[in-house]
């Protein structure tokens, strides 16, 4: 819906690119709006914005006056199915929020209601995967925790169906992604919080979150061993470098390495108080050649095969602000396809100008 910008406030998400004068938006599309951007918008003397119906905190955004609702065209039949998944989403975080003040506060954690939150958005993502690049817009500094574990959920779902898990593995699965981080709750709430780089003695301190998970979650019987196992291993790497134990490759379990890939692949595109988000697409390729060794290629190769759900003709925005349009897509680097700018017709690949990335979907 377009509203004025007087109507704004902390916590709004733009749902379009905001453009003045320039070629490349001043704020891109699906941005959570700070004090800052606002005054941003302000200066540049933007009058009205398009911005979702749903705020970052889950609540429903209630503006005095609303200049233009959402239109009931075919195309905007789409974004709202969009819509509606960022509003189960957000609204599954205000619960899981809850639910994680709890742990912190003592009690057990209950499988039954995590699952239940986890199952109308995975059904959700079945319907349309594409909603798992969109996730990392939402996330903010406050939030990122509760954010992350619902996040890591989703995308360790999508992997282990690509890999042919069956659907009672999957749901184990999406359920030992999302409670990887439940031992989060026994971390002291100061180190949480802190809005800096955290010190090593620090960061040692939240290294111990695997196996306060473990701990959290090993009486459990609606969460099989395997899913157990796989949430005290998630910090694991195949070279060893990873932690609790420093374990290698075969010793490291199947489901703990997909929660692996799914857990740096979001954190990744996250805004976090120490690393700007990064486009999927840049970070999947990250992940794909500076992290190799470190992460299992069936695990990477199921998530790079959400790309090639994009055919050829999808509208796409490239890191320096262009548009262009998808020609073809190589089975072997689907991040980057061959692409006809819209603006010279000019047709490039990106395997060849590696300068620019896809920055994001459009259409």
């Amino acid at each position: 819906m377009r509203v004025s910008i007087e109507e704004l406030h902390i916590g709004c998400i733009l749902s379009e690119d905001v453009y003045s004068k320039t070629n490349r938006p001043i704020v891109v599309g699906q941005t959570v709006l700070t004090e800052e951007l606002i005054a941003v918008l302000k200066s540049f003397m933007i009058k009205e914005v398009e911005v979702e119906k749903t705020l970052v905190s889950g609540l429903p955004f209630l503006p005095s006056k609303v200049l233009a609702p959402v239109q009931e065209t075919e195309p905007q039949e789409k974004g709202e199915e969009q819509l509606n998944f960022f509003d189960t989403f957000l609204s599954t975080k205000v619960l899981f929020e809850k639910e994680f003040s709890s742990w912190q506060s003592g009690f057990p954690v209950d499988i039954f209601v995590i699952r239940n939150l986890l199952l109308p958005l995975m059904d959700m993502i079945d319907k349309e995967s594409s909603n798992l690049f969109r996730l990392h817009h939402l996330t903010t500094n406050e939030d990122y925790l509760y954010h992350h574990s619902l996040a890591t959920g989703l995308i360790s779902a999508y992997i282990a169906k690509k890999l042919g898990y069956n659907k009672g593995d999957i749901i184990q699965v999406a359920l030992a992604g999302c409670l990887a981080d439940c031992g989060m709750a026994k971390i002291n709430g100061r180190i949480l919080k802190k809005d800096k780089t955290l010190s090593g003695g620090e960061f040692e301190e939240v290294k111990k979150h695997p196996t306060y998970s473990y701990q959290m979650v090993k009486n459990s019987t609606l969460l099989k061993e395997n899913a157990r196992i796989a949430i005290i291993q998630h910090h694991e790497r195949l070279d060893g470098s990873g932690y609790p134990f420093g374990e290698k490759d075969a010793r490291i379990h199947e489901m703990a390495k997909i929660i692996a890939v799914a857990d740096v692949f979001h954190a990744m595109t996250s805004e976090r108080v120490f690393q700007s988000k990064m486009s999927p697409f840049k970070v999947i390729e990250t992940i794909d050649e500076d992290y190799f060794g470190k992460f299992d290629v069936r695990a990477v190769n199921a998530l790079k095969s959400i790309f090639m759900n994009y055919s050829v003709g999808s509208i796409i925005k490239l890191s320096d602000g262009q548009q262009a349009e998808i020609m073809f897509v190589d089975d072997r680097h689907p991040a980057r396809p061959m692409v006809k700018l819209l603006k010279t017709n000019e047709i490039i690949s990106l395997t060849k100008n590696r300068h620019l990335y896809i920055e994001e979907i459009l259409g």
